[in-house]
């Protein structure tokens, strides 16, 4: 046995996110999941039935019809995990807020009431929005460009952090006999003045059971990854095989520890697509199965752009040279996916169609196969340090399944996974410190 365990989350794309537009078509799965609350009560309540660490919500605020089908019809985040709150009593409630179209106040706000609301299970999955076209939805003619969101995203983390800090734990005396409600001495504003924002506080609302929310983000460039560092409680990534996540793990935990910051208490969680057959053979049988239903080309042109900022690639000849030209649309978007995109397609001299083509082949999974192989596979990589523990992707119900029910038991037998829930809060569940009041100072910029 070992006192350090596998973290799980549950990450949903409802009826279908990238690469997936046809998941609605199972009819195992309601067609409007994406908007269907007892659809994500039922996987919440699965899910904390399995003693996973968290549920974890992804979003975004611009589409195109070329969207996936999650992304054209899905529920505000926060509102959501509001109606979870109190349908499940262990589960962590992750959502996803960008630093770049909210207020620093609101979200503070929000994300301290779904904290109280849980009892201390909220979680702040960190984004810096990538679709350009968001812009055209808040009243900006423009993106923000690459480093602004990420200096911006940096200093919003730092004023919602401050603002979680405007009371001190013992702050409401409630004294019925003094008529004293508040000590007032434990009341603290924050008045920041920085580059970006502008608060003076202090927040309206105290201390949740676990301090503070966990902070979540996801970003492999390097603003991403120092960004993380910095701070971030657990890191999502991706990670194609172990020796790709011991490099990301050693270099996250690496750039924490430079900062001062105990590596341990930074976790990373890639998300990982699993499928579970009777045996390893029929595991990768349903794996190409559902490649082939659940993808097409059509579609995949259409997504396509997403990268290059919705970039309308249907405007070119399919079998030309990959357009080159498009990679400056990615300037203020997913500009590292999008540049990996178009150096591979420049390398193999590509045309368009086989660039899309080349993105929307089968890539054998790492964890795919029997249960027993699956939850080795699992083990092996936790115990080398390629990871804390994995965000599954939920897809169609009968995997997810398959994955509680016959994986989970085995993770427990090997003593990697925990048979009961630590505590309360997902600061417990994740074996993360709860941060002890900090008086945020004042911070003025000479920008």
């Amino acid at each position: 046995m070992t006192s350090r365990k596998l973290k799980l989350g549950a990450l949903t794309m409802g009826c279908g996110g990238p690469g997936r537009h046809n998941l609605w078509l199972d009819p195992e799965l309601p067609a409007d999941a994406s908007v269907n609350v007892d659809w994500y009560i039922d996987i919440a309540q699965q899910a904390e039935a399995a003693l996973f660490d968290l549920m974890f919500i992804v979003d975004s605020q611009f589409i195109t019809p070329g969207s996936p089908s999650h992304y054209l019809n899905r529920l505000e985040p926060l509102t959501l995990l509001s109606a979870l709150a109190v349908t499940t009593r262990r589960l962590g409630l992750v959502g996803t807020l960008t630093t770049s179209y909210n207020s620093p106040y609101n979200v503070a706000r929000r994300l301290a009431s779904l904290d109280l609301i849980s009892k201390g299970r909220a979680g702040w999955n960190v984004v810096t929005s990538g679709d350009a076209g968001t812009a055209g939805n808040y009243s900006r003619d423009e993106h923000f460009d690459y480093d602004t969101r990420y200096s911006r995203a940096a200093e919003h983390v730092q004023v919602v952090q401050g603002l979680w800090n405007s009371y001190e734990e013992d702050a409401f005396v409630r004294d019925r006999q003094t008529g004293q409600f508040l000590d007032a001495s434990k009341l603290h504003a924050l008045n920041h003045t920085g580059e970006h924002f502008s608060v003076v506080g202090p927040l309206n609302i105290q201390r949740s059971p676990q301090g503070q929310p966990v902070i979540f983000q996801a970003g492999d460039s390097e603003q991403g990854r120092e960004l993380g560092a910095a701070t971030a409680d657990v890191v999502f990534t991706h990670a194609a095989s172990i020796e790709q996540g011991q490099a990301f793990y050693r270099d996250i935990k690496g750039r924490a520890e430079r900062l001062g910051r105990d590596p341990v208490q930074l976790l990373v969680m890639p998300g990982a697509e699993i499928h579970v057959g009777d045996t390893d053979d029929h595991a990768r049988e349903i794996e190409r199965h559902y490649h082939e239903v659940d993808h097409s080309f059509e579609l995949a042109l259409k997504e396509f752009g997403r990268n290059f900022g919705w970039h309308d690639f249907s405007q070119y000849d399919l079998d030309a040279p990959f357009p080159q030209q498009s990679l400056e649309a990615a300037r203020s978007s997913f500009f590292t996916a999008a540049k990996r995109i178009a150096d591979q397609a420049r390398e193999k001299g590509f045309t368009l169609r086989q660039a899309v083509e080349f993105g929307r082949q089968l890539r054998p999974g790492a964890f795919v196969g029997s249960a027993e192989t699956v939850a080795r596979k699992m083990a092996d990589w936790f115990e080398a340090r390629a990871v804390d523990g994995f965000n599954i992707y939920i897809g169609h119900p009968s995997q997810f399944k398959r994955f509680t029910q016959e994986v989970v038991p085995l993770l427990q037998e090997r003593g990697v996974y925990r048979t009961a829930y630590e505590g309360t809060t997902l600061r417990e569940s994740l074996g993360l410190g709860i941060p002890g009041f900090v008086r945020a100072r004042s911070a003025k910029s000479s920008a």
